[in-house]
């Protein structure tokens, strides 16, 4: 196995290679330099962890700190600073730094931050690494997915804003993250965040940050989503739903490239490539009033529309059979191996209201649970399964009333072509309440 490499940065070249021999008789494999080499070190070198000196007369700590973000994201860095420069080193932790020791400090301390950094570097590895098929999680034959992935390839390289617009589940976020892959910043950051989860004060310190005091419970400084990306491309997911005010903070964000954190008294520049994505109609929000309309020509540059499943004629038997082998390797204790041909064809008829994300849960639920190495239709979801009418279901034996409820709930979203919404409409219930009849 690989040791960990350590570079250590110190224009004292004797203090570098101290604390170099230090980390080595405790199992890295370290490099000791002075900062002008180094700049070159972690743009070509292979490097698990940065270990910089801030103050530095040729190329300062910072600097190398950029450099490092720009050549390997996921790669940590911890700062060094004498007593006095505070203000520097926390400029650093906006920037990216993982941490920063104040010199004096002893080995033991070092020690502990160096193995904490590289137990991250390794995390944001990992998760880049499940993010990346996501990315080719897009396949289909369709001529309506063809024209949209068309669009994706032409526009991948563009460096503009770009909405992605669909309805939920037709794998909006995949689309996202298949652009900054293709793009040329996909060695820098992908942050995501969805602008419906959080109310509109939290949001906007999540976007933009925060400094320390400017708000009840702000007992330290926050960077900031947009200064995580920096140099990347962040996804403002349901962007539909960002309050108005909040979508004025926005606007100014994309046209002067700079972010203020909340109650600071000055902005930073930021270089972030803005992918928006959403289930709603903006230009309908907009005649509303719910939606700026030169916000909407700032994020609407290019328009992906993705089609839903039920106009991917084709595409939902390849999709199936591709989820079966992910969900295989899932659930290795799984006795599924294929997907019988009735079982096939009832997915194929299904009109998939939750769209690619249903159809996957579909299929891994039949693999958990078939108990044959064939999964028939009785191993598929209860919205899967064949609607009775109400009169049918008042005839023959007596059978649970939670039974009767889903049998109803199923036959009634059938009636009306799958539309979850308008089915909890007709049947005076909430949208979870109908999921959780459904199973």
């Amino acid at each position: 196995m690989r040791k960990q490499v350590v570079l250590i940065v110190d224009d004292k070249r004797e203090m570098a290679e101290m604390l170099a021999d230090g980390l080595a008789a405790h199992g890295y494999e370290t490099i000791a330099m002075q900062s002008r080499e180094a700049l070159v070190a972690v743009a070509r070198d292979p490097v698990d962890l940065l270990v910089t000196d801030l103050r530095m007369p040729e190329v300062d700590g910072l600097a190398l700190l950029e450099a490092s973000r720009k050549a390997a994201p996921d790669r940590p860095v911890i700062v060094m600073t004498a007593y006095g420069a505070v203000d520097t080193a926390v400029e650093s932790i906006r920037r990216g730094a993982y941490h920063y020791l104040s010199k004096p400090f002893k080995l033991e301390e070092l020690l502990v931050f160096v193995e904490r950094a590289l137990d991250e570097g390794q995390l944001r590895r990992a998760v880049r690494q499940a993010l990346k098929p996501q990315a080719s999680n897009i396949f289909g034959e369709s001529k309506k997915l063809r024209a949209a992935l068309d669009v994706l390839d032409r526009v991948a390289k563009a460096d503009v804003p770009v909405l992605l617009q669909g309805e939920t589940g037709t794998g909006k976020g995949a689309f996202a993250r298949a652009l900054h892959a293709a793009s040329q910043r996909s060695a820098a950051p992908f942050v995501a965040v969805n602008c419906a989860a959080l109310p509109e004060a939290l949001l906007e310190s999540e976007l933009f940050g925060h400094v320390r005091g400017a708000f009840t419970g702000a007992t330290s400084d926050r960077a900031g989503l947009f200064a995580e990306a920096d140099g990347g491309t962040m996804l403002l997911d349901e962007i539909g739903e960002m309050p108005v005010p909040l979508q004025s903070k926005l606007l100014h964000v994309l046209e002067s490239g700079t972010v203020r954190p909340v109650g600071a008294g000055r902005e930073r520049r930021v270089d972030v490539r803005v992918l928006a994505a959403t289930h709603r109609n903006l230009r309908q929000r907009v005649t509303a009033g719910q939606f700026r309309e030169d916000l909407l020509y700032r994020i609407e540059v290019v328009a992906i529309d993705i089609p839903p499943l039920r106009e991917r004629e084709g595409d939902i038997a390849l999709l199936a059979s591709r989820f079966l082998e992910t969900a295989r390797e899932r659930f290795p204790a799984s006795v599924a191996r294929r997907i019988s041909p009735a079982a096939l064809q009832r997915l194929v008829e299904h009109s998939w209201p939750g769209n690619v994300r249903e159809l996957l849960h579909a299929v891994e639920r039949a693999v958990v649970l078939a108990k044959s190495e064939e999964i028939g239709p009785s191993d598929l979801p209860p919205s899967l399964q064949p609607a009775r009418s109400p009169d049918e279901l008042m005839t023959g034996e007596v059978r649970p009333l939670h039974e009767v409820e889903r049998r109803y709930a199923a036959w009634a979203l059938e009636q009306l072509e799958g539309q979850r919404g308008k089915t909890a409409a007709a049947l005076q219930i909430d949208g979870k309440t109908l999921a959780k009849l459904l199973g």
